[in-house]
């Protein structure tokens, strides 16, 4: 990318007022792509080393103090390591406001140390390293930490210290660390925090027990002890309400005063999304989960063994209900089993991804997954350009990364469940969570435990879809013959499609005089052939209509441009952005989404009559999706405000109002801008 996250952290946070009713709604309705590549549930797994470092990190024993007065961090860390006997110096991740005083080995001698110039510590060694001989050191470091600082990660504020709640995310590196979500751990932790604040973190804390803080004030202490090993680094404290929970009371749900009134929807959802993916999956890796508020200003979602975090504003949103599925889901897929290297991220981030889509399914049936899968193939072929197995060249925090991870991962299992078939899918997912529980996977041992699961060869299948790039654009062309006898029609017809090497079964739907029917064809290279027997008159043969197979079409090619003109605003490329919503314009003019995002970006540049031509286009075109039309009468409502035309502003919110769309809350805010004008905040246009 030739924009640092910085720059898109500051344009999502320019462009949100207009931008807000859609966040995570999907690629569709979105500008989910403000955050999509921030996302924790898609970051946090992405942001492992390309490299298996030579260090490796197995056990910690920190103690902290936290001091919301102050935003101050005072700790100390005991690292358990190995490092090869040639190795002189040590580099640990570390968060650059932290500094470190002091360094110390298992003798107690102390060691030098230099920080480099992304906040990384290189310690030398004392004494030589001895091959499978853990090594101890003890570092002790303190600093403020506001979350305004310049984090281990450009642009994305991962670590703050402040009321009413505090957070200290994994990756932020608020201890040394290395490896992030490949290297596996144990961790002892003993935070200390204000009297009254509650912690949570991975492994159970009984009741907290009263401290006396540095300075002489009055606080409490959790202890937490993880022994197996994952990804415990998470810490999150605040002064959150007691605890709800439905069903079996294994999943407790914790929420400051704010969010009170919607803490009980959220414990259903969470306890409904939760037992859905043990029936899915299977046992999860432990038998209680602490779902818990974070402030608006970090990632929209964390997780860590036995905790997922979402942001506030969600847990009353709809949205939100998605965005905690695919976190509760990395129970299984993130922390149960890992990622060996980056290039094997597709398997966690994919099957999350999917995970989560499959909760949408068993919710509100087959036509809400394939609508939502409509989105998930514009993702997959966005930026198919390397193989999924070479994704490790790429940045992790890019949206080639996020979308080729994410979605294309979450495609190839909905394309293997077709073709291993929907009895054999859950004991394939079952089958390598039990097989690599409480380790790492890779590429190829998922593979094997496909084909031993299903019985089936899917060398084909994983040959074009991991190690290959590019989808299939079918044709099909056939003639229908009249059988003689009163048997009624015979259909003789060829699938063409572009990829010499694709072998896959495909489904063909023929419409008739009489019923419908279905039958399955295994395409072959590039011309396939069919006979289909029919006792009506064939009206429409359709070729995969229910959407199993990632193919290309001009109509994805419009819902890609869109995709790209999105994640380019993320990125505050508002030029390049109205190119590909060009595009997009290009393939299909009546496309009233890609004239709703013209119209957006425009409105942040402030250019107002062209945005206003662009949210006219959006209410002239196709109406897809129907949501473009009531949000389309609400943003010409707010650009008649700005521009001191009153009368006109509240002629559209009026028609807003009258489509009777409240998608994501649309006529609830027209209502309220009937009632009092829209204003632009200072310094929201992007000039």
């Amino acid at each position: 990318m030739n924009r640092t996250l910085k720059d898109l952290h500051s344009a999502a946070s320019r462009i949100i007022s207009l931008l807000q009713p859609f966040r995570n709604c999907g690629t569709a309705l979105a500008p989910a792509l403000l955050t999509a590549a921030l996302a924790a549930t898609a970051a946090l797994p992405a942001a492992a080393q390309v490299a298996r470092p030579a260090l490796n990190i197995t056990g910690y024993v920190i103690d902290a103090e936290l001091d919301t007065t102050t935003h101050h961090l005072a700790a100390t860390s005991q690292v358990t390591f190995t490092a090869p006997a040639n190795l002189d110096v040590v580099t640990f991740g570390f968060h650059p406001a932290l500094k470190v005083t002091k360094i110390t080995d298992d003798s107690g001698k102390q060691l030098e140390a230099e920080r480099t110039a992304d906040g990384s510590i290189r310690v030398t060694a004392n004494t030589p390293f001895v091959d499978g001989q853990p090594a101890h050191w003890t570092f002790v470091y303190d600093g403020v930490i506001t979350g305004n600082e310049d984090g281990p990660i450009e642009g994305l504020k991962l670590a703050a210290i402040q009321e009413p709640i505090s957070y200290l995310l994994y990756p932020a590196r608020w201890f040394p660390s290395t490896g992030l979500m490949t290297d596996r751990f144990t961790a002892d932790l003993h935070i200390r925090v204000p009297q009254g604040m509650r912690v949570f973190a991975s492994g159970s804390s009984g009741a907290s027990k009263p401290v006396t803080l540095t300075g002489g004030k009055p606080g409490d202490e959790y202890d937490f002890k993880w022994a197996k090993p994952g990804f415990p680094g998470t810490v999150i404290a605040g002064r959150f309400l007691p605890p709800v929970s439905a069903g079996a009371g294994n999943v407790k749900v914790y929420v400051t005063i704010t969010h009170q009134a919607s803490v009980n929807a959220l414990a259903q959802t969470a306890t409904s999304e939760y037992n859905f993916f043990t029936d899915t999956f299977g046992l999860p890796p432990t038998p209680r989960i602490n779902i818990v508020e974070l402030p608006d200003d970090t990632l929209p979602a964390v997780y860590a063994p036995e905790l997922a975090a979402i942001m506030g504003s969600r847990t009353g949103d709809k949205s939100g209900i998605r965005l905690l599925a695919n976190t509760i889901a990395h129970q299984w897929w993130g922390l149960e089993i890992s990622p060996k290297t980056l290039d094997d991220a597709w398997i966690t981030n994919g099957m999350s991804r999917y995970g989560e889509l499959m909760y949408v399914e068993d919710q509100n049936g087959q036509s809400a997954l394939k609508a939502a899968m409509e989105d998930v193939a514009a993702g997959a072929l966005a930026y198919d350009t390397i193989p999924l197995t070479s994704v490790g060249r790429l940045d992790p925090f890019s949206p080639q990364f996020q979308s080729m991870t994410l979605e294309k991962g979450a495609m190839i299992f909905h394309m293997l469940r077709w073709e291993v078939g929907d009895k054999a899918f859950p004991d394939v997912l079952k089958g390598a969570l039990s097989q690599y529980s409480g380790g790492s996977i890779r590429t190829g041992d998922f593979e094997k435990v496909a084909e031993a699961e299903s019985q089936k060869e899917l060398v084909p299948f994983f040959s074009q879809w991991i190690d290959g790039t590019g989808a299939p654009t079918f044709t099909n062309k056939y003639s229908v013959y009249r059988l003689g006898n009163n048997k009624g029609f015979r259909t003789i017809g060829e699938i063409n499609q572009d990829l010499d090497l694709f072998r896959m079964p495909v489904d063909l739907r023929i419409e008739t005089d009489g019923k419908t029917v279905n039958q399955s064809v295994e395409v072959v290279g590039t011309d396939t052939q069919y006979v289909v027997d029919t006792f009506g008159r064939p009206r429409r043969i359709s070729v995969d209509p229910n959407d199993w197979v990632l193919k290309a079409s001009p109509d994805l090619q419009v819902r890609i441009s869109i995709l790209k003109g999105q994640q380019l605003v993320a990125q505050n490329d508002l030029l390049g952005a109205i190119a590909e919503y060009k595009k997009a314009l290009q393939a299909n003019s009546s496309s009233s989404l890609a004239s709703y995002r013209t119209g957006e970006v425009l409105f942040t540049q402030c250019n107002y009559q062209a945005s206003v031509n662009a949210f006219r286009d959006a209410l002239r075109g196709d109406d897809e999706p129907p949501w473009t039309e009531v949000w389309s009468h609400i943003a010409v409502g707010k650009i008649f405000d700005v521009t001191g035309q009153r009368d006109r502003a509240v002629a559209e919110y009026r028609l807003a109002v009258q489509t009777n769309d409240n998608t994501q809350g649309a006529v609830n805010e027209a209502r309220q801008y009937l009632q009092k004008p829209f204003t632009q905040p200072e310094g929201t246009c992007a000039h």
